[in-house]
């Protein structure tokens, strides 16, 4: 039998937002979202003219807004964001590209550089596989570090490549909306850039 998967961005190509800042203001209210982006946009703004790393900057968001809080209530945030606000950022294509794979039974996975902590509890509400970015938890709190390197540009294709061996694949499908899926896209015999299936 010949196997094939597809290997889907999520951020921006599953959903039509940025999920990290979209859980973020979920979590903390509105207010308290605006005023700690007013005080970490240096970070930001480096990150865009690329004088700080996206890991960098994402560690100073999650340092600020989550930093020494508690984890379990931290993954019942995630939980709650993943089941309540998520399904209202999907895109429709992106879910009929998702059940035309399944229907012809394509291995599917998310691979995203947004924490497994809210990407991971959808996935699994949609029976699909994760592969995530992941975060410190020392003695239950978050540090607001990231667990290992962010998962986006070449280490999504090194946490690929850790799970599944690309070579028992004769189709293999990629979905990206940005320059941080481009390896990823790279590994595809079928590479969707900002597109789904035609007739999806």
């Amino acid at each position: 039998m010949q196997k094939s998967i597809a290997f889907f961005d999520f951020d921006g190509t599953i959903t039509t937002k940025d999920t990290m800042f979209e859980f973020v203001k979920y979590s903390r209210g509105s207010a308290r979202y605006l005023v700690g982006l007013c005080l970490i946009s240096p970070w930001l703004i480096a990150m865009k003219f690329g004088l700080i790393s996206k890991a960098k900057a994402k560690e100073k968001l999650l340092t600020y807004f989550f930093g020494n809080s508690d984890a379990d209530k931290f993954n019942r945030d995630c939980h709650s964001f993943s089941t309540t606000i998520i399904p209202q950022l999907v895109r429709q294509d992106a879910l009929a590209a998702i059940q035309k794979h399944r229907e012809e039974r394509t291995d599917i996975v998310v691979v995203s550089a947004s924490a497994e902590n809210w990407v991971a509890p959808w996935c699994i509400q949609n029976n699909l596989q994760c592969i995530g970015t992941r975060l410190e938890v020392r003695d239950n709190k978050m540090t607001g570090k990231l667990l290992g390197t962010n998962c986006n540009g070449p280490e999504k294709v090194s946490r690929i490549k850790a799970k599944f061996d690309t070579a028992e694949y004769k189709t293999i499908y990629c979905y990206g909306d940005t320059d941080g899926d481009k390896q990823m896209l790279q590994l595809a015999t079928h590479p969707y850039y900002k597109l789904f299936i035609k007739g999806a």
